[in-house]
């Protein structure tokens, strides 16, 4: 049996499941497109190729066994895109939950199921239907489950909104000594700059107590001052629309003092190492033209 253990982002990482980007399938039309960003670089005609996009996630499995990280990899569905494993499940404590995500992608989760199938059933959890869930909007911070989520009248309208406020309920009454807090994050399905399609996309804690934060992706000033207070101003990297836009947030920690990130992420990983962080730089840039980055493709199942 697989004993889950995931209380945090930051503590040493000893098994999680990478995405796969084999067999990915043809580049989507405009109407498939979940997200702008992805709609942009197929309106542009440099949508990412598989070859190249193989190579960026060989190189994050690299980094990982170097860690001596057990990885877990989705089974191949032929033609499909399985790379981001983050947005169809997520561990808190030793639950894993099955993120109840877009239909059109209901096969990544039976992708990964032959993992499931090795948690103690009792520990497998999945919130009804219309409780809309992904890992990438789930952040377990200690005694704090941070949730991003869209609390405007007009959900409905938006593809890029993906968490909804029945799972963030929910979420607080499986775990009613944590404080689930919530965080309403600005939502575009046209401008990339101004869609923060997970909390991940605008926010990530690093470390011991630091935190990448993106300003403009939170809807309410006062949530996006309260996690500035939370960590302290000092201990915050802020992030501009573009370097939110290339995915700065969107880094992975395999420990407290070792992180992941892209290898152009220039002055971000230049801060993260005057924090006494070592980087492993990956070449991640032709992922990340799909909205999504190293804490996207990756999702982790035991940690210290």
């Amino acid at each position: 049996m697989l004993k889950l253990h995931i209380t945090n982002e930051t503590s040493r990482l000893r098994a999680v499941i990478l995405g796969l980007a084999n067999s990915n399938g043809p580049t989507p039309t405009l109407e498939e497109a979940y997200d702008p960003k992805s709609a942009e670089y197929i309106k542009a005609g440099t949508y990412p190729l598989e070859k190249d996009m193989v190579e960026e996630m060989t190189a994050v499995r690299d980094v990982l066994e170097k860690y001596e990280v057990k990885i877990y990899r989705p089974e191949q569905i032929e033609d499909y895109n399985q790379i981001f494993t983050r947005d169809i499940g997520f561990v808190i404590d030793d639950i894993f939950f099955k993120a109840n995500i877009l239909p059109d992608r209901e096969r990544e989760i039976d992708a990964i199921q032959y993992v499931i199938d090795q948690i103690d059933p009792k520990k497998v959890h999945r919130f009804p239907e219309d409780h809309h869930i992904e890992g990438g909007d789930v952040m377990p911070i200690g005694d704090y489950i941070f949730v991003g989520t869209y609390r405007e009248s007009d959900y409905s309208n938006y593809i890029t909104a993906r968490t909804n406020m029945k799972a963030v309920n929910a979420l607080q009454e499986m775990f009613p000594n944590k404080t689930v807090k919530s965080f309403n994050l600005r939502k575009s399905s046209t401008d990339p700059r101004l869609n923060a399609l997970h909390l991940d996309c605008c926010f990530q804690p690093v470390g011991k107590n630091k935190a990448i934060i993106h300003k403009n992706g939170f809807l309410n000033e006062n949530e996006y001052e309260w996690l500035v207070n939370f960590y302290g101003k000092e201990n915050v990297f802020e992030i501009d629309s573009d370097q939110m836009y290339a995915m700065n947030s969107n880094i992975f920690s395999i420990a407290e003092d070792v992180v992941i990130s892209e290898k152009n992420f220039t002055k971000l990983n230049a801060w993260l190492r005057a924090q006494g962080i070592t980087v492993e730089e990956v070449p991640y840039a032709e992922i990340s033209k799909q909205e999504g980055l190293l804490r996207c493709s990756t999702l982790p199942l035991i940690r210290d």
